[in-house]
C-alpha cells in the first residue's frame, strides 16, 4: 500500500538564508500590530465590554438558536450573543450594555418581547443578571494573567528542559505568534472575547510544541555533528522535522477549515484564531525559534550531555 507524504522523506531547503527577509516581514508585521493595539483597539466582546445576561428556557426538545438569533437581530441593542447552556432547551442571552441602567432593563424587555412574539408565551427566565464594567475588567486583567503566566511558565520548562538559548528563543517565537494575532484581531475588528483567549492560549501550546520538536532535533544534531558549522546544523535540523511539521500542520487546518466554513457564526471567530495560530505558529518555528539559536551563538558546547535515561530511549 502507497503512503501518503506531503514532502520527501530527504529535504534540503536552505531555510536560514531567508532568515533576514523573514526577520524584516516579522518585525514589519508586530510593529503594525504594536501601533494598531492602541490605536484602533481590539472590538472586545461582552466579556470584556459588560453587559445584561438572560437565561432562558425555550418550549419544544431542543432550542432553535438560529431563529431565536434572528428574532433578536433588528432589536438595536448592539451586540447580542446566544448559546447553549445546560440542557437543549436552555440558552443563555447576552445583550451589550446600554448606556444606563434604565435602558439594560429596556433591553431586557425588548429581548423577552422578541422572543415572545417568535416563539410564544411558553418562555421561563430563570436568572437575569448584569455584568458591569468592573467584573469585565477584572475578567480582562485574569485573562492577560493567564497568557503571561503561561509564557513565564513555558520560560521556566524550556531554561530546565533544553539550554537559556532555546528558552530564549521559544519565548520570542510564541510573543511573536501572541502579538501578531492580536494584531490581525484589531486590524480586521473581530470580536475579542474569552473564547479568544482559550484560542491564544491553544496556540501557544501549539506552537510551543512545534518549536520543542525542531530545538529537541537540534541539540540531537549538535552533539553527532559537532564540526558542522550552525546555519548548516539548524537547516539539517528543519529539514529533518519538515515532515513531521508539515503533516501535523495540514491535518490541522483541515479540521479547522471544516469548523470555519460549517461551523457557523457564533465560534468562527474563534476558529479564524486558531487557524491563524497555526499558520503563523508553523512559520515562527521554523524562521524565528530556529535562527535566534544563530543569533545567540548557540554552540555544541554549551549543550548537556544526555542523561541516562535520554540515553536508554529509543
Amino acid at each position: 500500500m502507497m503512503s501518503f507524504r506531503l514532502v520527501p522523506d530527504q529535504t534540503n531547503v536552505p531555510f536560514l538564508s531567508f532568515r533576514k527577509i523573514a526577520l524584516v516581514v516579522s518585525c514589519v508585521l508586530a510593529l503594525m500590530s504594536v501601533v494598531l493595539l492602541p490605536t484602533k483597539g481590539l472590538n472586545f466582546g461582552i466579556d470584556f465590554k459588560g453587559g445584561t445576561m438572560i437565561e432562558a428556557r425555550m418550549p419544544g426538545d431542543a432550542a432553535d438558536i438560529g431563529a431565536m438569533r434572528v428574532a433578536l437581530s433588528d432589536l438595536g441593542l448592539g451586540e447580542v450573543a446566544l448559546q447553549e447552556f445546560g440542557t437543549p432547551v436552555d440558552v443563555l442571552i447576552r445583550v451589550e450594555e446600554q448606556e444606563d441602567d434604565q435602558a439594560n432593563q429596556l433591553a431586557v424587555t425588548s429581548v423577552k418581547q422578541a422572543l415572545a412574539d417568535a416563539f410564544g408565551e411558553d418562555i421561563s427566565y430563570r436568572r437575569v443578571e448584569t455584568v458591569g464594567a468592573k467584573v469585565s475588567d477584572e475578567l480582562y486583567l485574569a485573562s492577560a494573567e493567564a497568557v503571561l503566566f503561561a509564557l513565564i511558565a513555558i520560560l521556566a520548562y524550556i531554561w530546565f528542559r533544553f539550554e537559556w538559548q532555546f528558552a530564549v528563543g521559544s519565548i520570542v517565537a510564541l510573543v511573536h505568534d501572541v502579538l501578531l494575532t492580536l494584531g490581525i484581531f484589531s486590524l480586521l475588528g473581530l470580536e475579542f472575547n474569552l473564547a479568544t483567549v482559550a484560542a491564544l492560549l491553544t496556540i501557544v501550546g501549539y506552537s510551543l510544541n512545534d518549536t520543542v520538536v525542531v530545538y529537541d532535533r537540534v541539540r540531537e544534531n549538535l552533539r553527532k555533528y559537532k564540526k558542522m558549522l550552525l546555519p548548516d546544523l539548524l537547516d539539517r535540523s528543519l529539514n529533518d522535522t519538515l515532515a513531521r511539521t508539515l503533516m501535523t500542520s495540514v491535518t490541522t487546518l483541515l479540521a479547522l477549515a471544516a469548523l470555519y466554513i460549517f461551523g457557523g457564526p457564533v465560534i468562527r471567530d474563534f476558529t479564524f484564531a486558531l487557524i491563524w495560530g497555526v499558520l503563523i505558529g508553523t512559520y515562527s518555528s521554523i524562521f524565528i525559534a530556529s535562527p535566534i539559536l544563530l543569533f545567540l551563538n548557540l554552540r555544541a558546547e554549551s549543550v548537556a550531555l544526555p542523561s541516562s535515561a535520554e540515553k536508554a530511549s529509543p
